[in-house]
């Protein structure tokens, strides 16, 4: 069968792996779209396919201005992970502007042949230009929480002009609107291991119970396996399956 493309074709994937409909899965609907959702929760925040870098540009206004800080729930991306840094596109990082600015310089110089021209110098010059300006300026100090997704810019409002345009670097969750998602091996082993682990429990609230033919389940021993493999893929996960991402402010 074709790999699941809708949240109703995945929860019935996940069932086939426990071995539905051969064996009955004593869980809920319910239960299962809490499982789904709570599986979607943790890959977001800790597989690097749960995620996404974007870069917002957004004009700032003097509202933005007095209250220190960019309101974002009103954005495109209304749900962020966490925000890395700001860029300030109004100003470039001490070598001018206009026909005064290096870049410019050492193109309108070095025009005729650029295609051979060994810009190791200038790369250093460069690197040692923007390592001066971290030094002595530094980055804007931001603070983000993905609850209030607000971004506190931490510096002086007289170095915030209305009109200006800054860059949000950001990570955002990839969500349910995107198809491919229901596709990852990695998110339909977990949530399988979540809904083993649901199934489990609610089979120990029945000791002993027989089923047609004399069959019975051991609900604390499928209680017990889907809690290792839970922990054993959300230590993989933590360790070894998260973005290289360093957020800041």
């Amino acid at each position: 069968m074709a790999q699941p493309t809708t949240k109703s074709e995945f929860k019935q994937y996940c069932l086939r792996k426990l071995g539905s409909p051969v064996i009955q899965i004593n869980v809920s609907d319910e239960q299962i779209d809490d499982r789904v959702d709570e599986a979607l929760t943790f890959w977001q925040d800790y597989h690097y396919n749960g995620s996404e870098l974007v870069y917002l540009r957004h004009m700032l206004t003097q509202e933005d201005i007095d209250n220190g800080y960019v309101d974002l729930n009103n954005t495109e991306h209304a749900k962020l992970l966490g925000v890395v840094r700001i860029f300030d596109l109004s100003s470039s990082i001490s070598t001018g502007t206009g026909m005064f600015n290096v870049t410019y310089q050492f193109v309108l110089n070095n025009l005729q042949d650029l295609t051979g021209y060994s810009i190791q110098n200038y790369y250093m010059t460069m690197q040692h230009i923007r390592f001066i300006q971290e030094w002595l300026v530094g980055w804007p100090l931001i603070r983000y929480n993905k609850h209030s997704n607000k971004v506190y810019i931490d510096q002086s409002k007289a170095k915030l002009t209305p009109g200006y345009y800054i860059m949000i670097e950001a990570y955002a969750p990839l969500d349910d609107s995107n198809p491919d998602i229901w596709g990852d091996r990695w998110l339909q082993n977990y949530t399988t291991a979540l809904i083993k682990e649901q199934w489990g429990s609610n089979l120990t609230k029945f000791v002993n119970m027989q089923l047609v033919g004399g069959v019975s389940f051991n609900g604390e021993q499928i209680l017990n396996d889907a809690r290792e493999e839970r922990k054993e893929m959300e230590e993989s996960a933590k360790s070894s399956l998260q973005m290289l991402y360093d957020f800041t402010g």
